[in-house]
């Protein structure tokens, strides 16, 4: 597969284009602080084409179960799986994203099926799934284990027709170097995406800290893989240490094959409120068309904030 750095201008005939498929970091930096300086990096339109799609792309609300993580995660008086599901067809919301934390211990076909079907009934559409992993790490041994665990996952994500699922790098160890820490994720990553593409399943590497706290480090290992499987799960609220953390979602948003939007964003750790607008036309721009799921991870009560916050998206969303 080929590809292609992009940076675009507010003029559209006004492109450069550099085939960087084995771009290095120090390569990576030089080329945007180049291009910058000659004038065709914007903080908004700098992108990474990966996918060919049409532009602008079409947006779908879906509500993450780790929204609603309180009410899951109690023993009585809580929620399941079935009635999260239940709350995202109350709130008009065609889609629903499960996340493995909050599957039962022993998660059998049986359970599947019958979520899938409960979703079925209910018109909800599993938007996408989310596992905990961490491929960095530096005891082999724990790797493994992880990459049997996330297999397990797609097995059962593609049984209940999730078209992708969330997955995490993970931090540098002390002592460890760059390059072999995320040689070590790439590699791991290449194991599963090749197997979530036998299952018919998307992969999504999320920035989420770690070796993907900077666009940089997320787009070096994506552009690594060579499957056809993997992409990038966008977290808007996730880059916490950029002065701007737009432009950085810009920068990845063209691999972007999930989306996830929360309501807070963090420039320098500085917390505010997301501009919902600006980061669904960074989507749109970028060609990214399928599920926007709202990850509400905010302060005030979720059962009472989130059908407010559900019903500006839809505003947005149209």
């Amino acid at each position: 597969m080929t590809h292609s750095w992009q940076l675009r201008s507010h003029d559209s005939s006004d492109k450069l284009y550099v085939p960087t498929h084995s771009l290095q970091r120090r390569a990576f930096l030089g080329l945007v602080g180049g291009a910058c300086a000659a004038g065709v990096c914007h903080p908004s339109s700098f992108a990474v084409d990966r996918f060919e799609r049409p532009v602008p792309g079409q947006l779908r609300l879906s509500l993450a179960a780790y929204s609603l993580r309180d009410q899951l995660t109690k023993k009585t008086d809580g929620m399941d799986l079935f009635q999260f599901v239940d709350f995202c067809r109350e709130q008009g919301i065609p889609g629903a994203e499960l996340t493995s934390y909050y599957f039962p211990k022993e998660v059998t076909s049986e359970y599947l099926v019958e979520l899938k079907q409960h979703c079925h009934r209910r018109g909800i559409t599993i938007s996408g799934g989310a596992i905990r992993n961490d491929f960095c790490q530096s005891d082999a041994t724990k790797v493994q284990d992880d990459i049997e665990q996330a297999k397990r996952w797609i097995d059962h994500y593609a049984l209940l027709g999730a078209p992708v699922i969330r997955i995490f790098a993970g931090t540098q160890p002390k002592g460890d170097t760059w390059d072999a820490t995320v040689n070590r994720c790439v590699e791991a990553c290449e194991i599963l995406a090749k197997y979530a593409y036998s299952k018919g399943v998307y992969l999504g590497l999320e920035n989420h800290g770690g070796v993907t706290a900077k666009a940089e480090g997320i787009l070096e290992i994506v552009n690594k893989i060579q499957s056809k499987s993997f992409g990038i799960n966008f977290d808007s609220g996730n880059f916490s240490t950029s002065t701007d953390p737009y432009a950085e979602l810009a920068m990845i948003a063209p691999y972007a094959v999930n989306a996830q939007i929360k309501v807070e964003i963090s420039p320098m750790g500085k917390r505010q409120e997301t501009d919902l607008a600006r980061v669904l036309n960074i989507l749109r721009k970028a060609g990214y068309s399928g599920w926007v799921a709202l990850e509400y991870e905010a302060s005030e009560n979720p059962m009472i904030a989130i059908p407010k916050w559900l019903q500006k998206l839809k505003e947005l969303i149209g």
